[in-house]
């Protein structure tokens, strides 16, 4: 009897104890600088946390317990960060078989490239056609265009443009989105409007910084000419 007792006394105080406070959910206002809150929502919210994103502001919204508050606002600063600027240098060379006069000689910087065209296809000669350098910041579209022909009316123009372009995490490699590289060449007017027909290749690539890559070959005004599009990337 007397042990049942003294069990029942030393429970008196657990019992006693009050209940735990519920724990109250808050909301925070988030001012980013750099990135899209719309573009980052889906992977805050994987916190645990409600989100509300507003593009037009640069702010967002979360909403939720303290610890997966914490939790979102630690990822949200490791997201919002200033996007590493590139450069883009694609060189045009145009593959022929029959030599062209006051042809452009190809740059010794890609003449080890052009060492390697020659070991895979037929063409006899390899010359220059453009060089075109576009800068541009990871996460946003850009392009660019050359004159080829001054001579022309309309002139024939070179184009590089690209829709997105990002750096991988180590720094390494630029994936690029929607890249289009070629030539646009004027065919007959209509109603005084000068018309083009594009040329060149559309494709989406990944170039490790500082690697040339022939990223494809195009038909270029007939089957005795090819166009090649050698493209280079560096993260400035």
């Amino acid at each position: 009897m007397k042990r049942l007792i003294l069990a029942a006394t030393l429970a008196l105080p657990l019992l006693a104890q009050p209940p735990a406070a519920p724990r109250e959910r808050t909301t925070k206002l988030m001012h980013l600088k750099y990135a899209d809150p719309q573009a980052i929502q889906t992977l805050v919210s994987q916190f645990g946390v409600n989100v509300i994103a507003n593009s037009p502001m640069k702010a967002m919204t979360i909403e939720g317990f303290p610890d997966k508050l914490m939790a979102a606002e630690a990822a949200i600063q490791q997201l919002d960060i200033a996007p590493k600027d590139i450069e883009l240098t694609v060189h045009l060379v145009i593959g022929s078989d029959k030599p062209a006069a006051n042809a452009v000689a190809v740059p010794a910087d890609i003449r080890d490239v052009i060492t390697q065209l020659k070991s895979t296809f037929t063409f006899k000669e390899y010359r220059m056609l453009d060089v075109l350098i576009l800068r541009t910041r990871a996460g946003s579209a850009a392009d660019t265009t050359g004159i080829l022909d001054v001579s022309m009316n309309p002139p024939r123009l070179s184009t590089f443009s690209i829709r997105n372009a990002t750096v991988s995490e180590d720094g390494t490699t630029v994936r690029i989105d929607r890249m289009h590289a070629g030539v646009r060449i004027p065919v007959a007017p209509t109603q005084g409007k000068a018309n083009y027909t594009d040329t060149g290749i559309d494709q989406d690539v990944d170039v490790k910084e500082g690697q040339k890559v022939v990223v494809g070959r195009s038909s270029l005004e007939g089957p005795a000419q090819a166009l090649f599009v050698i493209l280079t990337a560096k993260v400035l």
